[in-house]
């Protein structure tokens, strides 16, 4: 190559990546996007529930969890609400934002909820019964054996 065929493809811009590196870079920075909604709603949902929580607690006693009860009635009752609503009333990422994120931090019992909610709509009884006493006896167990575990691991 001469040097002015150098130089000018020095000075020439750079030919644009192909189609599919910028449809997969779109992506990849959309996920991030994404994810990015769902841990800001998750910090201000994890605030909500500790305001909350807290609030109940000085206000109604503590002798039993009514915090957590009101948090998980709640948190139930605006997710099932946020996805009854139809999509050109809550843009997918508001719905990403408040549903995984903000709801997702104030309570996960809340997507346990609309998930054994969208089962018995869909006519599954048996996996509704399944996943709610999957659920409850299994996180139970886990936590009883975290317990366990916690305390062999202290003493």
């Amino acid at each position: 190559m001469s040097s002015q065929g150098a130089a000018r493809a020095r000075s020439s811009p750079a030919a644009p990546p192909p189609r599919d590196c910028r449809t997969r870079c779109g992506e990849v920075n959309g996920g991030v996007l994404r994810l990015l909604f769902v841990c800001a709603g998750g910090a201000l949902g994890s605030g909500a529930r500790y305001l909350v929580s807290t609030w109940a607690a000085r206000a109604l006693g503590a002798d039993f969890p009514r915090g957590t009860l009101l948090v998980n009635a709640t948190g139930s009752f605006v997710l099932a609400l946020l996805f009854a609503l139809p999509g050109s009333r809550v843009s997918p990422e508001l719905r990403l934002f408040l549903g995984a994120g903000v709801l997702g931090g104030y309570t996960t019992y809340s997507s346990f909820n609309t998930e054994t909610i969208a089962l018995l709509d869909q006519g599954s009884i048996a996996l509704a019964a399944a996943n709610l006493a999957l659920t409850v006896v299994g996180c139970l167990a886990a936590g009883l054996a975290g317990l366990a575990v916690g305390r062999l691991l202290a003493s």
